[in-house]
């Protein structure tokens, strides 16, 4: 795999997303996806391992959801290799991010990403979700192949600010897991994303607390929580 192929993926994927990235920062994704995919080799940190697919399913993947980051610290919770916290902590150098993953393993390839990197703006935080106590909530929590909707607001609600919201990413359309939402928690919008390169539904649910527990519609279909 040529670096020039991944820089030819990433200039035409940005294009496509309505992304404009200096040099400097395009130069970052690519040098993380290269240090992503040698860690891969050992630590097992993705699933996707070919290389021709990696910068639209890891990197472009995780910058679908840039729109909907608004707030000034986000926090990612299993984050794993770092999606989609990192390609978003390179491309927002002004907002603060959190990664969190219970696997030492996975926060050690992170710390090492950040020192190579040079990331002044990502924490790295090695622990359980359901363990952690912030000083401070988070406005933000995002999640990328990380457990089902349930277990996130279950696991992480502590960590949500009261006007905060979950950033949910998800393959299909998880019907069943929208379902399931315990009281108190509503998913407020839905959306599409279209990532470039990538074959399959994706989707991005945000998901906020409701005190109403009521119906709630949303894209056309209602349901309770």
């Amino acid at each position: 795999m040529s670096d020039a192929l991944w820089q030819r993926q990433l200039t035409q994927g940005l294009a496509d997303l309505n992304l404009e990235l200096d040099n400097a920062s395009q130069q970052q994704l690519l040098a993380f996806l290269a240090l992503l995919n040698k860690w891969n080799r050992a630590y097992n940190l993705t699933a996707v391992r070919e290389p021709r697919q990696m910068v639209s399913r890891q990197l472009l993947d995780s910058l679908s959801i840039l729109p909907f980051v608004t707030a000034d610290h986000l926090l990612d919770v299993g984050a794993g290799g770092g999606l989609p916290g990192i390609p978003l902590a390179i491309t927002l150098p002004d907002r603060r991010f959190t990664l969190l993953d219970s696997n030492s393993k996975k926060t050690r390839f992170l710390t090492q990403c950040v020192l190579e990197l040079g990331l002044k703006n990502v924490e790295i935080i090695h622990g359980r979700a359901e363990s952690c106590d912030p000083a401070v909530r988070y406005p933000q929590i995002s999640s990328r192949a990380f457990t089902a909707l349930d277990n996130l607001v279950n696991w992480c609600g502590h960590l949500l600010a009261d006007e905060g919201e979950f950033l949910a990413m998800k393959g299909q359309f998880p019907d069943d897991e929208v379902a399931a939402l315990p009281a108190g928690w509503q998913v407020t919008s839905r959306q599409s994303l279209s990532v470039p390169g990538s074959d399959g539904d994706r989707h991005l649910l945000v998901i906020g607390r409701d005190s109403s527990h009521q119906n709630f519609t949303t894209g056309g279909e209602s349901w309770r929580v």
